[in-house]
């Protein structure tokens, strides 16, 4: 801990998910975001689940997202990239201005991802132990930058929310489970069990709400899931790779990325139909996918030879692939090699924030030009994230915002 540095109190109590601003109009105008490809027809209204906010622009789910304008509740939060260290146990903080560490602090064993809450107010680290049952939620005040009192939770390796905002969903990888709890005070709601899906981890939801495609890190497939009533809708096994990481759904709403670390690429699934159509070549152990601000691009984590057992050569970097043709347009490597894992974009869509995670190291990437900055942390660093971003609510992760 850095002298002189205590833990917070807990964040105030948020108001019920009902009462946030459901439907807020975005900080920015949907005209400064690209259109998706022409197809001649007028792209029809998409009819979301009751209390999500509507979709903006049918054509680019990511509209509302393109920065650098911010919703006035993140626009006083302190500017900040929050790296969580699996084996130091500890959550460095990033000045993104100066490039420097300029806080650091204990949370709980094994804490993965930072995730940000639905209502963009509470930053919750998930601590999941490595499966163990002292698992635990450490929120962080969004305005402050300062944690506050863990919340025991079962095996949180993961979390989402359910797009009207309801309940958080917190993935217990090594339960095959997913646990409903309330966004808040994350007392139990109700528990879905996947059994089919060993590893669950990454998801993504369709424009609509009505479903979600969860990745199953040690069986290959994909399980499709109604996060509204709470059931599981089916299994998709991958036809080859063996080993999902994260996924993304394209500007459409309805096209999933999946990055397979064995594979080396990207499945390419349509989520409606629950099929795969397609498959894109990225690098070595492919690992995290993150859209670009406008929307155009999908940034995909390459982790390198190294952190895939049995695989030979070739260091980590990241491949950038164009959403509307499905072609690898730029590769950047990281000099003298490196792991790229975890991240998110930076606001205004000039960096790219990624955890180092076998080099115990952040890289900030130029989106320009793919050069990049090595920032020292802990032990190990995961599932980083960004802050504050454009958008108007969180679904989870390092910050799928729309």
């Amino acid at each position: 801990m850095l002298p002189g540095l205590a833990l917070a109190q807990a964040p105030a109590a948020q108001p019920p998910a009902a009462q946030a601003p459901a439907a807020q109009a975005p900080a920015q105008s949907p005209a400064q975001a690209p259109a998706a490809p022409s197809t001649g027809a007028e792209p029809a209204r998409v009819d979301t689940v009751p209390g999500m906010p509507p979709v903006t622009d049918p054509r680019n789910i990511y509209s509302d997202v393109t920065g650098p304008a911010l919703d006035p509740r993140v626009r006083s939060d302190l500017s900040r990239v929050y790296v969580p260290n699996l084996r130091s146990n500890d959550v460095y903080v990033i000045d993104p201005e100066t490039m420097k560490v300029v806080d650091r602090f204990p949370v709980g064993r094994s804490p993965q991802h930072v995730v940000p809450s639905w209502d963009l107010r509470t930053l919750w680290v998930t601590n999941n132990a490595e499966g163990k049952p002292d698992g635990s939620l450490t929120p962080i005040d969004a305005a402050t930058g300062k944690p506050g009192e863990p919340v025991t939770v079962d095996d949180p390796y993961n979390m989402y929310f359910t797009p009207d905002g309801k309940a958080a969903i917190v993935v217990a990888e090594a339960r095959k489970r997913l646990d409903f709890r309330d966004p808040h005070s994350m007392e139990l709601q109700s528990s879905l069990d996947t059994p089919n899906c060993r590893g669950i981890n990454h998801a993504d939801f369709s424009a609509d709400g009505r479903y979600a495609i969860f990745t199953c890190e040690f069986g290959g497939q994909l399980v499709k899931v109604d996060p509204i009533n709470r059931t599981v809708i089916g299994y998709l096994k991958l036809s080859r790779g063996g080993m999902p990481q994260d996924i993304r759904v394209g500007p459409d709403g309805r096209t999933f990325y999946v990055a397979d670390m064995m594979a080396d690429g990207i499945f390419v699934i349509d989520g409606d139909t629950f099929k795969e159509t397609a498959f894109i070549q990225t690098g070595i152990g492919t690992h995290g996918l993150y859209p670009s601000r406008d929307g155009t691009k999908l940034y995909v984590a390459n982790r390198g030879s190294h952190s895939v057992h049995g695989k030979r050569g070739g260091p980590g970097g990241v491949s950038v692939v164009d959403f509307a043709t499905g072609k690898v347009v730029a590769n950047w490597p990281i000099p003298g090699g490196g792991s790229p894992d975890m991240g998110n974009v930076s606001a205004d869509g000039k960096l790219l924030w990624l955890s180092g995670r076998y080099d115990d190291v952040v890289y900030a990437f130029n989106t320009t030009d793919g050069s990049v900055r090595k920032i020292r942390v802990g032990a190990e660093p995961h599932g980083l994230t960004v802050w504050p971003l454009p958008g108007r609510y969180s679904l989870g992760h390092t910050g799928i915002l729309r």
